[in-house]
Parts: structure tokens; sequence; C-alpha cells
């Protein structure tokens, strides 16, 4: 499916998606027609999977529509170059290393090194012939151990762990700013006024800082996931300012990655994402519209904790004058900038949401 599908469609292409729907059990009738049925059997799947709700089936949610349909057993599962195997399988095969104390990373769908390290390790403890590939006899073994072991938190405790180790101190951190490029010329130029104001703040603090495009450029969400991924970033951070057809939509939202389909999050990335939230709202007026889980590929593939924040919305009014205004713009940087210091420090030398001040922290010693 490389090309978008919509209601009005019809054909074999369409014959397949819907047969793909009712597998998983969102439509009941396969049929050759793009309808109203059909539409709304997409809304259901991308609401699940935490994409954009548009009912179009674009090239990410076809991507999620074949990655939805294999289920662990199905086929073997191995590290493949230069495209490695994605789907549920992978997920669920993922969640039952991580239950049973295997490090195979995030919870993803995509069988990397770090997953074939996993399995490996999973079948040496096993006695079973150690290839790194997941297939009938590897599965069987997998259920059998899940009967008797009980699943923590393992992956919690070394996501907090990764971050408790880092110190309260921003110097020589690494965070990536994507200020995004593709909301329309004033919106863009909105958010690269945002992440440069960014940028000199954490820079007088000691932090690498890395933007993901210049005043000018447009970079595709590949390129920025590379760009976070090469410099072995501690934090990304998103930042866009949505638009929708209503001019009454508004507000700020925060998004981290999560798949309640695979019963995964980021557990540094909702928080990070709840303090940024709860910041900017104690701080400004705009409405909030809560955090979200979502699956989006900036989100999942970035090996860092990842975050986009919705500013807003270009197309209302009121949003659209707040964030014309150089002072609020201000309100918004101390609030990310309070927000990124909170996610470093230990719950007990925590503050109240909206209290902290840049001037606050450098009395502490956690600011220069």
């Amino acid at each position: 499916m490389s090309l978008e599908l919509r209601i009005g469609d019809s054909g074999d292409v369409i014959t397949q998606l819907c047969a793909t729907l009712n597998r998983l059990g969102l439509l009941k009738a396969i049929s050759s027609d793009f309808d109203e049925a059909v539409e709304a059997a997409v809304k259901a799947f991308q609401q699940g999977r935490g994409l954009i709700i548009t009912g179009v089936v674009d090239a990410t949610t076809s991507r999620s529509l074949e990655e939805a349909k294999w289920k662990l057993g199905d086929r073997t599962l191995k590290f493949d170059l230069p495209i490695p195997m994605r789907g549920d399988d992978v997920a669920q095969l993922q969640t039952r290393l991580v239950e049973m104390g295997f490090n195979c990373g995030r919870v993803d769908g995509i069988f990397d090194t770090l997953t074939e390290a996993a399995v490996k390790e999973f079948q040496k403890s096993v006695g079973a012939k150690v290839d790194g590939q997941c297939g009938p006899s590897t599965v069987m073994s997998i259920l059998r151990l899940m009967k008797i072991v009980s699943g923590g938190a393992p992956q919690k405790m070394r996501e907090e762990n990764i971050r408790a180790a880092k110190g309260p101190s921003l110097a020589n951190k690494i965070i990536v700013l994507d200020p995004a490029s593709d909301c329309g010329e004033l919106a863009s130029g909105i958010t690269f006024d945002i992440a440069q104001r960014l940028e000199g703040r954490l820079i007088a603090l000691g932090v690498a800082v890395f933007l993901t495009r210049s005043a000018t450029s447009h970079t595709s969400d590949v390129e920025r996931i590379v760009t976070a991924n090469k410099v072995g970033a501690d934090l990304v951070l998103s930042l866009n300012i949505d638009s929708h057809a209503n001019e009454a939509a508004h507000g700020v939202s925060t998004c981290y990655y999560g798949s309640d389909a695979h019963g995964v999050h980021s557990v540094v990335g909702e928080r990070f994402a709840t303090l940024v939230q709860r910041e900017i709202c104690s701080r400004t007026d705009l409405l909030n519209c809560r955090t979200h889980a979502k699956t989006w590929d900036l989100l999942r593939l970035t090996k860092a904790p990842a975050v986009r924040i919705d500013l807003g919305y270009i197309t209302n009014p009121g949003d659209a004058k707040r964030l014309s205004e150089k002072d609020f713009r201000e309100t918004v940087v101390e609030s990310i900038m309070v927000a990124i210091q909170r996610l470093y420090l230990a719950v007990e030398d925590d503050a109240k949401t909206g209290t902290l001040r840049i001037s606050d922290l450098r009395r502490t010693g956690l600011r220069k």
C-alpha cells in the first residue's frame, strides 16, 4: 500500500485492507469499497496504535497494519539486514524477554542486534541451541518458562537507573532540539525561535545541544531520528504547533512513546512529558490537552527518551496571539528548562509544579 487509501477508493487493495481489519476484529464485512465502515475501522486501529487519527491509510498506518498481523509463533524471527524484521510478534517476544530479565532494550517491535543478543542469552540459559533466532522451539521454551516466572519491571528500573546515573546537573548532557518544519511557515518560525532560545540557555549550562534543522531547512523524520541516535542524546525534545480545520481547537499537549497494544511505554519519556505539560499549564493560560502515549517514529525509534510538545494551535486566534508574543515564548522556555532539570532531580529534591525558577536552581548549585 504505497499510495494513500481513503473513503471512496475501491479495488483489490481495499479488499486486502478490509481482510486485515477483519482479522484484527475491527471490521465485520470484507468489501472492495472503502466506505464509512472501513473508515471507522481504520480510525479505531489508528487510535489503538497511538497514531494520528485521520481515517486515511498513509504509509505509517500501512506499515502498522502489516506489523499488527503477526503473532508470536507465526514465523521465525531473526536479525536481518538491511531491513530488520518488524511486527507485533517481535514486540511480544521483546516483552516476554524483558519480563524474564533479559535486556533487549526498548519494546519497539523491531528485531535488532540487541534483541538478537537477548534471544541468545535466553537460549543459553535454557540449554537450547544458541543461534539468536526465535523459531518454534525457542517460542515453546519461552511459553513454558513464562508459566513459572512472574514478570517484574526490569526495564522500568533500567531506565530509571540510567536517568539517575546522569546526576542532577545538566552539564555534559546531550539534548537534541527538534523544531518542527512541516507545520507551516509561520509556525515553523515560532518553533525555531523557541528552540534557539532553549539552545542558548542550555549551552550556557554546559549542555551539548544539537538542532535538527536550520532556520530555513527542512528535515525528514528519518533524518531527525538518525541525528538523535548518532549523537548519543540523553533527551530528545520535538517542538510543534498544531492546526485544525475548526479554529476553536486550542491548547497544549505532550506526547511520549507508548503502545497500549503492546502494554509498554517509555518510563522516562512519560515522566518528562508529564513534567513539561504541568509546568507549561501552571505558568500559562493554555488549555491543558494532557499527555498521550503515541507510536510515532520519532518517539519510537530514537534510542533516548523523546517527547513532542504541541504548543497550541496556529489556527486558533488566542493561541496564535500568545505564541507571537516574545514574553510568552520566554515563559514557555522557562517552563521547559525547569521540566528538564526536574527530570534529573531525585524525587526527594523535587519541588511543586510551577514553583521553581531558573534563579532557584542556580542558588542550589544545580546551575552555574
